[in-house]
Parts: structure tokens; sequence; C-alpha cells
């Protein structure tokens, strides 16, 4: 349902964006996130977002700002000033409920991923 884009290779300092586009049912009212799996490390919250609020994790506040629009079924993921330690996997996932969390268990759905590499 879920399928991410936007990925790729970028120099660090750098910017990227990231969609999330659901294919199927509207999302209108879920709270959705985005998480992240760095090479050899565990998966790893990033950001998340409701009808009412986002919010995104220490590691990447200031630098990564995430955005919702109901009208196009989509979610994004604003990445500035990329560092080397942002070069992960990037997930979109889905949660059929109107509050966000920040723990990957809690989502129901989810998007393939879409690699970011980020060069020093």
């Amino acid at each position: 349902q879920l399928e991410e884009s936007g990925g790729g290779v970028v120099q660090a300092g750098g910017s990227l964006r990231l969609s999330c586009a659901n294919s199927g049912n509207a999302f209108k009212n879920d709270a959705m996130a985005w998480f992240r799996r760095p090479p050899g490390k565990e998966r790893e919250f990033v950001a998340a977002i409701s009808l009412t609020g986002s919010t995104t994790a220490q590691s990447v506040k200031e630098r990564f700002t995430v955005s919702r629009d109901n009208a196009k079924n989509s979610i994004y993921l604003q990445m500035n000033s990329l560092k080397s330690e942002d070069t992960a996997v990037y997930f979109c996932a889905g949660r059929r409920a109107r509050y966000y969390s920040t723990r990957a268990e809690d989502y129901d759905y989810w998007g393939q991923g879409t690699q970011v590499t980020v060069s020093s």
C-alpha cells in the first residue's frame, strides 16, 4: 500500500526530500511515521505525524521535517544538512489510529523502503 521515493546518493551537507504515497485506501485519519535502518544496525524512529501534530527524533531535530498532504494521500520527509550517519534505508509506516507512536511495533502497514546514502 505504501511506496517510498526520493532516495539516492547525496553529499554531506546536502538535502533530499522523501515521499511516501498510499496507493490503496486513503489514510486520512491514520498516524504516519518514518523509520530508518542504518547499515548493520537496528531500525530506528525518525519522525511521526498525525492530523494534529508531529515529532522528530532528537538525532534529526532541526534538520528533518515531516509533513503530510491528505489530498494526495502522501507524507514527506524533508532532510537537510545530511550527515554520513543518516545513511540508511528509510521506511514509511502507517498506524490505524489517530495518535502517532515512536515504536515500530505500533504501526500496521509499511512500505518497502528507499535507500539514502550520504557521502562524506
